[in-house]
C-alpha cells in the first residue's frame, strides 16, 4: 500500500513538532541567524536613511555652487586672485550670484589676554555683503554685513566659530588683530562652506583699514543655473585671471557630499560582509543542531519508517525543521534590524528608510541558509535503516 503524501500543513506540523521538543537549542540556533540578518538589515537601512538625508540636503543646498581659489604659480609659490576678480565673475552672463572671502592674517579670541597661538582652529576672513545670499545661508542671530557695517569694526561669526568662542548672542565683543570688534551676527550651519562656519567675518573695507588686509580675495563663490554649471566651470579660470588661468582652481562643494555618499557605500559593503559572516556562522549552527537532532531521534525515524513513512517524507520532515528554524531566526532578525534603523534614524533626526528589497533579501537568505543547512541532516536521516534505528 502506497503511503499518503504529506500536505503542506502536515509538513509544517511535523517540522514544528520537532522544534518544540528542544526549545533551548532552537532559540540559540535561531539567534545566530537573527544576529546576521539584523546586522545586514540595519546596515542597509541606516545607510539608505543616511543617503536619503544626504540627497535631501543636496537638493536643498543645490549643486550649482562653484568655488574659485588661487592655485600655485609655475615656480610653486602660492598665487593670488586679482583684486578685480569678483567683479569680473559677477559680469559673466550665466552667473546669478557671486560673493567672496579673503583670508586675513589675524586671530579671533574672546580677549587679548589669551595667547595668539591659541586659535581654536578659527580664522578671520574678509567677506563681501553678497556672500550670504550666494551661499544661501541664514543668520541665526543678529544681522549680516551691509554697506555700512562693512566699513566698521563689526564681525559676524560662523556657527562653529561662535560655538568655540562660547558666544550665543550679539552685542558682545571679540579681540581681533589687536583691537575689539563688535559681534553683530551669528550664522547658521553652512554644509557647503565649512570654512565659513569656522570663521569670523568682517567687511573688506574694515579688514583693509583695521587689519592690514591687502584686498585680494582668497575664495570666490558663485551660483549659476544648473544647466550652465559645466560651461561656467570651464570659463571661470580665464575670466578670473586671463593672464594666468592655470593659477586658478575651480571646485564644486557638492562634490564633497557626493564623495561622502560614495565612501559611505564602501563602508556599507564592508559592514554587509561582516553581517554575511555572522549569517554564515548562524547557518553552521543550524546545520549542527539538525545533525545532532538526527542522531538523537534515530528511534523516532526508525519508528516512522516502520509505520510506512518513505525516505522522501523523512527528508522533507528534517528539511522543513531546518527551514522553520532559519525562518524563525530570519524573521526575528529582520524585525530587529528594522527597529534598529528606525531608532537610529530618529535619534539623528533623519527620515527612516528600510528598503523592501532588504527585507525580501533577508527572507531569501534565511530560506537559502535553511535549505543548505538542512540538506545533509535530512539525507542522513532518510538513509537510516528502520531496523538499525530502532535497535540503535
Amino acid at each position: 500500500m502506497k503511503p499518503a503524501p504529506l500536505s503542506l500543513i502536515d509538513v509544517f506540523r511535523v517540522g514544528a513538532a520537532g522544534l518544540r521538543t528542544r526549545p533551548t537549542r532552537v532559540v540559540l540556533s535561531a539567534l545566530g541567524i537573527a544576529i546576521g540578518i539584523a546586522t545586514m538589515v540595519a546596515v542597509v537601512g541606516i545607510s539608505s536613511s543616511s543617503r536619503e538625508q544626504l540627497m535631501r540636503q543636496l537638493d536643498s543646498l543645490g549643486t550649482n555652487l562653484l568655488t574659485v581659489s588661487a592655485g600655485r604659480t609655475l615656480f610653486g609659490e602660492e598665487a593670488k586672485l586679482p583684486l578685480e576678480s569678483v567683479s569680473m565673475v559677477e559680469r559673466m552672463p550665466q552667473v546669478r550670484k557671486a560673493g567672496a572671502t579673503g583670508l586675513v592674517e589675524a586671530t579671533v579670541r574672546r580677549t587679548g589676554n589669551i595667547p595668539e597661538a591659541v586659535t581654536g582652529g578659527l580664522s578671520v576672513q574678509a567677506a563681501t555683503p553678497s556672500l550670504l545670499a550666494t551661499l544661501e545661508g541664514s543668520v541665526s542671530s543678529g544681522t549680516w554685513l551691509n554697506a555700512a557695517t562693512a566699513e566698521q569694526p563689526a564681525v559676524v561669526l560662523g556657527a562653529k566659530a561662535a560655538e568655540r568662542l562660547g558666544i550665543d548672542r550679539t552685542g558682545v565683543r571679540v579681540w581681533i588683530g589687536g583691537r575689539w570688534f563688535s559681534v553683530i551676527g551669528i550664522l547658521g550651519p553652512m554644509p557647503l562652506a565649512p570654512e565659513v562656519e569656522r570663521s569670523a567675518l568682517v567687511g573688506f573695507p574694515s579688514a583693509e583699514r583695521h587689519l592690514d588686509f591687502d584686498g585680494h580675495p582668497t575664495t570666490i563663490y558663485e551660483r549659476s543655473d544648473d544647466a550652465t554649471v559645466v560651461a561656467v566651470r570651464a570659463a571661470l579660470p580665464r575670466t578670473v585671471n586671463p593672464e594666468n588661468p592655470s593659477e586658478v582652481e575651480v571646485s564644486r562643494p557638492s562634490d564633497a557630499l557626493e564623495a561622502k555618499a560614495a565612501a559611505a557605500d564602501a563602508f556599507t559593503n564592508l559592514l554587509l560582509s561582516l553581517g554575511a559572516v555572522a549569517l554564515l556562522v548562524g547557518g553552521v549552527g543550524v546545520a549542527n543542531t539538525m545533525v545532532i537532532s538526527v542522531l538523537e531521534r534515530r528511534k523516532e525515524v526508525g519508528l516512522r519508517r516502520s509505520l510506512g513513512a518513505t525516505r522522501g517524507q523523512i527528508r522533507v520532515q528534517f528539511l522543513a525543521e531546518s527551514l522553520l528554524l532559519s525562518g524563525l531566526g530570519g524573521t526575528t532578525g529582520a524585525v530587529l534590524g528594522a527597529v534598529a534603523t528606525i531608532v537610529y534614524a530618529t535619534t539623528q533626526e533623519w527620515t527612516a528608510v528600510v528598503p523592501l528589497w532588504s527585507l525580501g533579501g533577508a527572507v531569501g537568505a534565511t530560506l537559502l541558509i535553511g535549505t543548505i543547512a538542512g540538506i545533509y541532516p535530512a539525507m542522513r536521516a532518510a538513509r537510516l535503516s528502520p531496523t538499525v534505528a530502532l535497535t540503535g
